[in-house]
């Protein structure tokens, strides 16, 4: 399924040098909102709710939702900007048709409204036009090669989205999406960064408890390690931890010597 063009006539601007000042404004902020993933409280969902109302207000649709891939690829609703849009994506994920898979599976915007929608999906249609909706039009959220889901926008009209509206449609979905990764990254590197820090306090531990053990035992570094080593294994516990107890004389030191007939 090719790219979207757009409406074949003019955009809904209508030439209002005072609607397109306003529109300029609404998407002004909304790009703001859109590249803040930093704040220490961040939530995916509120993101993405934002991004949903953002866009009926922007782009001129009557309601929009989001989809994002799981691990599995599979798509699962995430925001929406009402009830009736929320029930009616559950149900494009469950019958299997609809722009929002077309979107994600192709990566390219797709649209359709009376007949050409009922051809594409027509069980979706049916369900989409008893709801009230019968321009259906969905923008994958990709950025380079990566589509982690698609914006969902559709009508109660049969006026498809112009190309100006695609083109903010888009612009929208992909600075959500670089926001998103670049969030989802500098998170990953911050748990990377936290996992480091206590592998380093675990390694200072297991040294010091080395060290107490080789004068105790009157053993080598080397040899002390080794009994660590063992203790950990034959109690089921993680070497940090018995090297924890070894500084804090949870376990004594001689409880960690070499047994007769042990190996």
């Amino acid at each position: 399924m090719g790219e979207v063009s757009g409406s074949r006539g003019g955009t809904r601007e209508g030439g209002n040098g005072d609607d397109t000042r306003r529109r300029e404004r609404l998407l002004a902020r909304a790009f703001v909102r859109l590249a803040d993933t930093l704040a220490g409280e961040f939530d995916i969902v509120e993101f993405l709710q934002s991004l949903s109302a953002d866009s009926v207000e922007i782009i001129g649709a009557e309601a929009a939702s989001v989809m994002l891939a799981n691990a599995r690829g599979e798509l699962r609703l995430v925001a929406s900007s009402e009830e009736r849009m929320r029930l009616l994506e559950l149900f494009e994920i469950q019958s299997a048709q609809g722009p929002c898979l077309d979107a994600f599976d192709t990566g390219q915007a797709v649209q359709a409204s009376g007949a050409e929608c009922r051809a594409r999906w027509p069980v979706f249609a049916l369900r989409a036009s008893e709801s009230g909706f019968h321009a259906l039009c969905a923008v994958p959220m990709r950025a380079h090669a990566d589509t982690i889901g698609a914006l969902n926008l559709f009508r109660g009209s049969d006026q498809p989205f112009s190309d100006a509206e695609l083109e903010i449609a888009r612009a929208m979905a992909q600075v959500a999406t670089i926001a998103l990764t670049q969030e989802r990254a500098i998170r990953e590197r911050s748990m990377l960064a936290e996992q480091l820090q206590a592998a380093l306090r675990s390694r200072i531990v297991i040294e010091q408890a080395k060290g107490m053990l080789a004068e105790h035992l009157s053993t080598t570094v080397d040899e002390a390690f080794q009994l660590l080593n063992k203790y950990a294994r034959d109690h089921n516990r993680r070497l940090g931890e018995v090297a924890r107890d070894v500084v804090n004389r949870k376990i004594p030191h001689d409880a960690l010597a070499w047994q007769p007939g042990t190996s």
